[in-house]
Protein backbone atom coordinates (compact mmCIF):
# COMPACT_ATOMS: atom_id res chain seq x y z
CA UNK A 1 0.00 0.00 0.00
CA UNK A 2 1.11 3.29 -0.86
CA UNK A 3 0.54 6.26 1.47
CA UNK A 4 0.22 9.46 -0.36
CA UNK A 5 1.17 12.88 2.30
CA UNK A 6 -0.88 15.94 2.09
CA UNK A 7 1.34 18.35 3.60
CA UNK A 8 0.03 21.89 5.54
CA UNK A 9 -2.45 24.16 3.15
CA UNK A 10 -2.38 20.97 0.64
CA UNK A 11 -4.94 18.80 -0.48
CA UNK A 12 -4.83 15.25 -2.62
CA UNK A 13 -6.88 13.15 -4.37
CA UNK A 14 -6.97 9.34 -5.90
CA UNK A 15 -8.60 6.90 -7.58
CA UNK A 16 -6.24 4.20 -6.25
CA UNK A 17 -7.51 2.09 -4.00
CA UNK A 18 -4.28 0.65 -2.79
CA UNK A 19 -3.06 3.88 -1.62
CA UNK A 20 -3.69 5.96 1.76
CA UNK A 21 -4.45 9.41 1.83
CA UNK A 22 -2.21 10.84 5.11
CA UNK A 23 -1.43 13.97 6.99
CA UNK A 24 0.14 14.23 9.97
CA UNK A 25 0.49 17.43 12.73
CA UNK A 26 -3.78 19.09 12.40
CA UNK A 27 -3.28 20.79 15.86
CA UNK A 28 -4.93 23.46 15.10
CA UNK A 29 -5.53 22.65 11.64
CA UNK A 30 -8.94 20.62 10.27
CA UNK A 31 -8.46 18.02 7.63
CA UNK A 32 -11.33 17.25 5.63
CA UNK A 33 -11.63 13.66 3.93
CA UNK A 34 -14.33 12.81 1.67
CA UNK A 35 -14.68 9.51 -0.43
CA UNK A 36 -17.29 8.05 -3.24
CA UNK A 37 -17.23 4.12 -2.94
CA UNK A 38 -19.09 4.27 -6.41
CA UNK A 39 -15.95 6.07 -8.04
CA UNK A 40 -13.74 4.71 -6.28
CA UNK A 41 -12.40 8.57 -5.23
CA UNK A 42 -11.07 9.91 -2.37
CA UNK A 43 -9.79 13.06 -1.37
CA UNK A 44 -7.88 15.05 1.77
CA UNK A 45 -7.45 18.52 2.56
CA UNK A 46 -5.58 20.18 5.47
CA UNK A 47 -6.68 23.10 6.24
CA UNK A 48 -4.58 25.95 7.89
CA UNK A 49 -6.89 29.20 7.91
CA UNK A 50 -10.45 29.74 8.07
CA UNK A 51 -11.47 32.79 5.71
CA UNK A 52 -9.36 33.64 1.89
CA UNK A 53 -9.76 37.24 3.31
CA UNK A 54 -7.31 37.23 5.17
CA UNK A 55 -5.06 37.64 2.27
CA UNK A 56 -6.90 37.17 -1.57
CA UNK A 57 -3.41 36.55 -2.84
CA UNK A 58 -2.64 33.68 -0.62
CA UNK A 59 -5.80 31.87 -1.45
CA UNK A 60 -5.22 32.72 -5.35
CA UNK A 61 -1.70 30.93 -5.53
CA UNK A 62 -2.81 28.41 -2.77
CA UNK A 63 -6.49 27.74 -2.38
CA UNK A 64 -6.25 24.88 -0.10
CA UNK A 65 -4.55 27.18 2.98
CA UNK A 66 -8.40 28.51 3.19
CA UNK A 67 -11.70 26.66 4.76
CA UNK A 68 -13.71 28.57 2.13
CA UNK A 69 -11.77 28.40 -0.85
CA UNK A 70 -10.63 24.42 -0.04
CA UNK A 71 -13.60 22.51 0.37
CA UNK A 72 -14.93 24.13 -2.88
CA UNK A 73 -11.10 23.30 -4.69
CA UNK A 74 -11.65 19.68 -2.91
CA UNK A 75 -14.93 18.99 -4.13
CA UNK A 76 -13.74 20.24 -7.90
CA UNK A 77 -10.61 17.82 -8.23
CA UNK A 78 -13.04 14.68 -6.90
CA UNK A 79 -16.11 15.50 -9.14
CA UNK A 80 -13.00 15.75 -12.22
CA UNK A 81 -12.18 12.44 -10.98
CA UNK A 82 -15.87 11.04 -11.14
CA UNK A 83 -16.84 11.31 -8.13
CA UNK A 84 -20.38 12.51 -7.68
CA UNK A 85 -21.05 15.13 -4.61
CA UNK A 86 -23.94 13.46 -4.02
CA UNK A 87 -22.40 9.99 -3.24
CA UNK A 88 -19.62 11.25 -1.00
CA UNK A 89 -18.86 10.95 2.22
CA UNK A 90 -17.26 13.28 4.45
CA UNK A 91 -14.94 13.28 7.94
CA UNK A 92 -13.27 16.39 9.84
CA UNK A 93 -10.76 16.06 11.78
CA UNK A 94 -8.70 18.90 14.01
CA UNK A 95 -9.52 21.94 15.07
CA UNK A 96 -7.72 21.76 18.42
Amino acid sequence: MTAIIVGISDCKTSTDRESTLVTYALGSCVGVGVFDPSAGVGGLLHILLPDSIMDVQKAEKNPCMFADTGVTELLKRCTDLGAAKSKLRVWLAGGS
